[in-house]
């Protein structure tokens, strides 16, 4: 049989721990995301995902803004970064900076991001939190998760991919409700990355 390259080339931009990072390089190995991470590319050189990639022979690559740098100049600068390695997806997976259309504009709806909330609610960081605080003076009995395009600069605000509610118990600490919703971040970011990926073998 002829060697085929995997279907789908992924770039992950990320600047922290790399969970969710990791979820998806989990969901390659074992066959289930018919992909390849390409790349991860972070704005922070102790992000520990970098750790995660280089374990598994990922290309791991830091590319951090400067004070003074213009931000479309960065953008521009990471565009070009992310293009070297051919994305069919860029997978934004706890990447904390807003991309500018010098970035977007190079990869037209393939710019996926993940948030811990449902759509329309508390956009931004620290949105567990936030949902969490709410909830504690009644205001909410339920936060969630989504996966969505990022097609311009808004915040956390392009079409929807997949949503899922997370109930928030009576009493639930901030650490546990923080500990579900980060499970089912990975899972959903897996599940919608099948779809995309399976959608582009049919076309």
């Amino acid at each position: 049989m002829a060697y085929r390259e995997p279907l789908c080339r992924l770039v992950v931009l990320i600047s922290g721990n790399g969970s969710n990072l990791q979820a998806i390089l989990d969901a390659c190995a074992a066959g289930g995301l018919p992909a390849q991470v390409a790349a991860v590319i972070s704005d922070k050189a102790e992000a520990y995902g970098l750790e995660r990639a280089r374990r598994v022979g990922v290309p791991a690559l830091v590319l951090p803004k400067r004070k003074e740098q213009d931000r479309r100049l960065y953008d521009a600068q990471l565009a070009e970064q992310v293009a070297a390695y051919r994305p069919d997806w860029v997978v934004l997976a706890g990447w904390m900076r807003l991309l500018s259309s010098a970035f977007l504009e190079r990869f037209p709806g393939q710019v996926v991001n993940l948030h811990p909330a449902l759509p329309g609610t508390f956009p931004g960081t620290h949105a567990i939190q936030r949902a969490w605080e709410a909830s504690q003076r009644g205001e909410i009995t339920q936060t969630g998760v989504m996966v969505h395009l990022v097609p311009d600069e808004g915040v956390d605000s392009g079409p929807v991919l997949a949503q899922q509610a997370v109930p928030i118990e009576a009493g639930e600490a901030l650490e546990t409700l923080e500990g579900r919703v980060h499970a089912l971040e990975h899972a959903l970011l897996v599940k919608t990355l099948i779809i995309l990926c399976n959608q582009m073998d049919k076309k």
